[in-house]
C-alpha cells in the first residue's frame, strides 16, 4: 500500500455529485468548506496485497458470527448493554432464524500500514454503515477516467444487486420493499446511502417504495406499521439503527409486529435484529476472549484496560456510537479513566494509525491517518472505501480518498 498525491480533475466537485455523492465538502467549526470526498490523493495497492486482505475479511466475519453465536448461547446479553429481557429474546430468535432473513451487508474498520504487518480489526458495523456510495460508484467512476485498464478492490454493486435477487424468496410477497432513511441527516449521506441500496435493489427486480424513518405510521386499528399511502409495511430496509428502533416512542410497536421469519409478525426489518451483536463494541472483547493473540484481533476488554495501561496503551470505546463520538485514547502509564457518562465501554489496545504521507521538504509532518473501510456483502468481501483524518479518531471530518490496484 503506498499513497500517491495526484492533481484533482477539473469539475471534480459537479461530477461526483452527479455520480450521487452530494455531500462532496465538510462543514468544519471555524465554517469553511473543505473536501470530504478528496481526490488530492490516492491509495494504490499489488493484488497479492489485496487478495489476502480479501481472505482477513472472510475469516472475520466469520470470527464475528462465532462470537454472536456464542453471545446468544451464553445469554451475553447484559455485556452489550441489552438488558431487556423481551429485546434478548427476539434477537436470540432472529439468530437462531437467519438463514429465513436477508442480511445485506457490513464495513469492517481495519488497521493496515501496507509494511507486511497484519490488518487488524478496530471494529465492525454491520446495521448502519455508510460511506458506501463513494465507495461502490464515485471512486470507480474516478479510476475509469484516472486509470483506465487499472483495477480496483471494488465489486460491491454487483454484489448487492446478486443478494437481493439471491434473498428476493425470503421477502413477503405482493408488497414493496421500503427504504427508510431519517430526516435528522443534514448532509445527506444517510439519503443517498438508502437510495443507492434501493437502486441495486430495483436491478434485483424487486419493487421499491422510498419513506423516511419518521414518516413511518403506525394504525392503531391494525396493529401495523404503515407508510403515507396506508399500505401495511410488510418489509423495510432501514438506516436507523437498532439501538434507537427498539427503544424510541414506537419501539413496543416495533418489538411486538417483529417479523423473525416464519411470517410470525407483521413487518421484516433489513438489517435484521441479530446484527446488533455485530455493531456493538463489546463484540470486540467477546472476540479477544475467544480468539485471544489472533494476528487480525487487538486485546480487548469490557472490565477495564488491564494489562494495556502500562504496557501498549489503550482506546477507550462507548459499546454504541459512530463517527467516532466519545472515543478517547490514552497512552501507556496514563491513570486509567472511568467509563464516560455515555454508558459501559470497551477498553481496547492503543493501535495508532498510520500515515503515509510523505512531507514536502521542510513543510511539516502531515496529519493523514488512514483507515481502511473493508466491505461485506451477503458473508464476502466485497470492496474497500479509504478514510483519512487529521486527528488519530476517524471522526465525521475524515475524507473519502479512491484507490487502485497497480
Amino acid at each position: 500500500m503506498q499513497r500517491h498525491t495526484i492533481e484533482p480533475r477539473p469539475g471534480w466537485q459537479e461530477t461526483v455529485e452527479a455520480q450521487g455523492v452530494i455531500y462532496p465538502l465538510t462543514r468544519y467549526p471555524d465554517d469553511t468548506l473543505r473536501p470530504y470526498w478528496d481526490e488530492s490523493a490516492y491509495y494504490s495497492f499489488s493484488l497479492a496485497e489485496v487478495e489476502a486482505l480479501e481472505e482477513v475479511v472472510e475469516e472475520l466475519h466469520a470470527m464475528c458470527l462465532a462470537a454472536a453465536a456464542h453471545i446468544v448461547e451464553k445469554d451475553r446479553f447484559a455485556e452489550l448493554g441489552i438488558t431487556d429481557p423481551r429485546l434478548a429474546s427476539l434477537v436470540t430468535e432472529a439468530w437462531h432464524r437467519k438463514a429465513e432473513l436477508p442480511s445485506l451487508y457490513g464495513r469492517f474498520d481495519l488497521w493496515y500500514d501496507g509494511s507486511g504487518s497484519p490488518a487488524k480489526m478496530l471494529e465492525y458495523n454491520a446495521d448502519t454503515p455508510t460511506s458506501l456510495v463513494e465507495a461502490a460508484s464515485a471512486q470507480w467512476f474516478w479510476m475509469e477516467e484516472r486509470f483506465p485498464g487499472a483495477d480496483q478492490w471494488n465489486s460491491l454493486h454487483e454484489r448487492l444487486v446478486d443478494a437481493w435477487r439471491a434473498q428476493a424468496a425470503l421477502l413477503p410477497p405482493g408488497s414493496p420493499v421500503h427504504f427508510a432513511h431519517t430526516i435528522d441527516d443534514e448532509c445527506g449521506e444517510d439519503l443517498m446511502t438508502v437510495a443507492y441500496l434501493r437502486e441495486t435493489a430495483v436491478q434485483a427486480g424487486l419493487e421499491t417504495e422510498a419513506i423516511a424513518v419518521e414518516d413511518i405510521g403506525w394504525d392503531s386499528l391494525s396493529h401495523r406499521f404503515v407508510d403515507q399511502r396506508l399500505r401495511f409495511i410488510r418489509s423495510c430496509f432501514k438506516l436507523y439503527p437498532w439501538e434507537w428502533l427498539a427503544t424510541d416512542e414506537f419501539g413496543p410497536h416495533v418489538l411486538d409486529t417483529l417479523d423473525n421469519g416464519g411470517g410470525t409478525g407483521s413487518t421484516l426489518w433489513i438489517e435484521p435484529a441479530w446484527k446488533m451483536l455485530l455493531s456493538n463494541k463489546a463484540l470486540l472483547a467477546i472476540l479477544w476472549e475467544l480468539y485471544p493473540g489472533h494476528p487480525n484481533l487487538l486485546a480487548s476488554y469490557l472490565d477495564g484496560p488491564r494489562e494495556l495501561a502500562t504496557t501498549t496503551g489503550y482506546v477507550t470505546k462507548p459499546l454504541l456510537g459512530r463517527e467516532g463520538a466519545g472515543v478517547t485514547l490514552h497512552q501507556p502509564g496514563e491513570t486509567p479513566t472511568p467509563a464516560p457518562a455515555t454508558g459501559p465501554s470497551c477498553y481496547q489496545q492503543l493501535a495508532l494509525l498510520p500515515d503515509l504521507s510523505t512531507p514536502a521538504p521542510g513543510a511539516h509532518s502531515p496529519t493523514n491517518h488512514v483507515v481502511l473501510g473493508a466491505w461485506v456483502v451477503a458473508d464476502e468481501a466485497a470492496g474497500l472505501g479509504i478514510r483519512e483524518s487529521s486527528g488519530p479518531v476517524t471522526d465525521g471530518y475524515a475524507r473519502f480518498l479512491p484507490h487502485v490496484i497497480l
